[in-house]
């Protein structure tokens, strides 16, 4: 029986085989590639001071575009054909997108810009836009929090399917803390699956 897997852009079956499949995008510690606004590491931030120079807040986005797809059964290589194995459909392939955000918040303690802290409980809108070439909406999130700690990180799953090769399109992203001010950032992904495709091949799948 077919059964679904999300994968986040690396496919096991071929991960050795294949280049990165975005460019410019970073790697996580467990192998899922994203792209990021500002790009980096973890702790660049985009910032901004509200304008009594007595507050600070700090983001930063990342676009999680994840591969989608179902398994099929295949016999194995020539010779053992009775070990059955589990390999990605490419008829299957789609896409589906999550999001995650990261903010930090800092208070001056008398003198502008100079001795901040982070303590107390944050309010914080957190907003994120995906367009087609034609600028179109296509898919978006929104959250607003509450009672949160001044440094954190949260992903939003996108909940909407993007189907492959429909061209390029632009995340748009911002991260409000209430009362303080709105950090915004853009980035583009291109939805292609080619690299997909080549690795659910049969002889990327270990057939021979």
């Amino acid at each position: 029986m077919n059964r679904t897997r999300t994968a986040a852009l690396v496919l096991a079956a071929a991960a050795a085989a294949l280049a990165p499949a975005l460019s410019g995008a970073a790697t996580a510690a467990d192998g899922a590639a994203y792209l990021q606004d500002p790009s980096g590491g973890e702790k660049s931030m985009k910032s901004m001071w509200t304008k009594d120079d007595m507050h600070k807040v700090e983001a930063q986005f990342r676009f999680h575009p994840s591969i989608q797809y179902k398994t099929i059964t295949r016999p194995g290589p020539k010779g053992a054909e009775e070990y059955e194995r589990k390999v990605g459909d490419p008829k299957t392939l789609a896409w589906e997108p999550g999001y995650e955000f990261a903010w930090s918040v800092a208070d001056s303690q008398g003198v502008k810009k100079v001795l901040t802290t982070k303590d107390g409980k944050q309010a914080l809108v957190l907003h994120a836009v995906l367009r087609d070439a034609r600028r179109s909406e296509v898919a978006r999130v929104h959250q607003e929090l509450e009672n949160r700690p001044a440094t954190g990180r949260t992903k939003v799953p996108g909940g909407k399917r993007i189907k492959c090769d429909t061209g390029t399109y632009t995340v748009e992203w911002s991260v409000t803390r209430t009362g303080y001010g709105t950090l915004t950032g853009s980035l583009p992904w291109d939805s292609s699956c080619e690299q997909y495709r080549t690795a659910f091949t049969p002889k990327n799948q270990g057939a021979s």
